[in-house]
């Protein structure tokens, strides 16, 4: 079985997930939400379908000290459709603070092409929620 981390965004929703084994995470794409969950859900349904998931991870965006900012509350809107939807398949929360600053770190490090970089932050994003994640368990 493998886990599906996703990065929640406004604009656009990345996604990674991990091998069978549970031991390396791949960034998978980035969904353009276009203001409707629908799109998000209808894809997760394709992914999910694809692939034997049986643990999904949200990257839950907590101010720098810990509280809960406007945008968790809107992620925590998404993860309740998504319990109500995936209600076999564990739903877990990932604090993911800076994973956004990370990403594009890495990106500046790989010289990858301003352009570009838009399409994949969110996916790189989601690597390093799903990284966070394995590495607590």
């Amino acid at each position: 079985m493998r886990i599906l981390g996703i990065d929640y965004g406004d604009a656009r929703v990345g996604i990674a997930i991990t091998d069978a084994l549970n031991i390396t995470v791949q960034g998978l794409e980035t969904i353009q939400r276009n203001n409707s969950d629908k799109i998000v859900l209808r894809r997760l349904d394709e992914i999910l379908s694809k692939y034997e998931v049986d643990t999904i991870v949200v990257g839950m965006p907590l101010n720098m000290d810990g509280t809960m900012s406007e945008r968790a509350e809107i992620t925590k809107k998404f993860v309740h459709k998504l319990k109500c939807k995936y209600n076999k398949i564990k739903i877990e929360l990932v604090d993911e603070r800076l994973t956004t600053v990370s990403a594009h770190k890495t990106m500046n490090l790989l010289e990858i092409n301003k352009h570009k970089k838009r399409g994949i932050v969110d996916t790189i994003s989601a690597e390093y929620i799903l990284e966070t994640y394995l590495n607590k368990i």
